[in-house]
């Protein structure tokens, strides 16, 4: 029952995550599914329905105490018993899976970052956290393909940020830096106003850079011997870096423009990484 329950809520978000692994062995897709069910209603207390920040915290807590429960096979949650069974089958640290429960309280305490040391934080808990629960599933050689894990995540987050800066700024929330408006002199005024100037495009080149730097981490990081196993998360790479690069080819004009890639592009480079990975290695 949980096992479709977690297929559904994957299948329904059409989400890059879906396309990236659809094509896993069922084992590891099951779990997959499972995983990223787990990601999305974790999300979902915070960022959806209208109740109050202290409710939120409330369900959050409550759905961290039915974790340990799953732990033991008790809690009332089926999808959270069934991801108990994942977590021993594939020996995923369950530490990942509290951190990113942490990462979600972030969103209710914090609307504003000073530097990128604390959005650095933010981003490992609610993306980091996600690859490392991965790599366990698509399995690996290497302890580099932790490292991978921890800067594609972040990669992965900051090409969101920047993506969604003028969605989180109606919510009154800001995730660039707060160092770096000061550093490039475009107020929080400006960025709630939708002001698209030279300011704000000098200060979404410094992110989008910054992105690229993780990328780019996350590939030295990756053994040749581990990029088979990776294809799934290769491919969720190789997603996010083609929305970092209509960005760039829009302007960072993400005040005015939908930039998005589409199902069949998703569906189209996750084939391409697995052939490639699946023919060559």
């Amino acid at each position: 029952m949980s096992i479709e329950f977690a297929k559904n809520i994957s299948r329904k978000s059409k989400s890059s995550f879906y396309y990236a692994f659809s094509l896993l062995p069922t084992p590891k897709r099951d779990a997959m599914n499972t995983v990223y069910a787990f990601c999305r209603e974790t999300d979902d207390i915070v960022d959806e329905g209208v109740d109050s920040k202290d409710s939120k915290y409330q369900r959050l807590l409550s759905w961290r105490i039915e974790l340990e429960s799953a732990m033991e096979n008790r809690s009332q949650y089926s999808l959270l018993n069934t991801l108990a069974g994942t977590i021993k089958q594939f020996h995923i640290p369950v530490h990942h899976f509290f951190d990113l429960i942490k990462g979600m309280e972030m969103d209710l305490s914090k609307n504003r970052y000073e530097t990128f040391d604390e959005l650095k934080l933010y981003c490992y808990r609610v993306a980091s956290t996600v690859g490392m629960m991965c790599i366990e599933i698509f399995g690996y050689k290497h302890e580099s393909a932790k490292a991978f894990a921890e800067n594609l995540g972040i990669a992965l987050q900051l090409t969101n940020i920047i993506r969604d800066v003028s969605k989180d700024a109606e919510k009154d929330r800001i995730y660039i830096p707060l160092e770096d408006l000061r550093l490039f002199e475009y107020s929080e005024k400006d960025l709630f106003g939708k002001v698209y100037n030279v300011k704000f495009i000098e200060l979404m080149e410094y992110q989008a850079e910054r992105a690229k730097y993780y990328f780019d981490l996350a590939t030295e990081n990756l053994s040749l011997e581990d990029k088979g196993s990776m294809f799934a998360a290769r491919a969720m790479q190789h997603i996010y870096y083609r929305t970092l690069e209509r960005i760039i080819q829009a302007k960072y004009d993400v005040f005015n423009k939908n930039i998005k890639i589409s199902k069949f592009e998703k569906v189209g480079i996750s084939l391409g990484v697995w052939a490639k990975y699946n023919l060559v290695y």
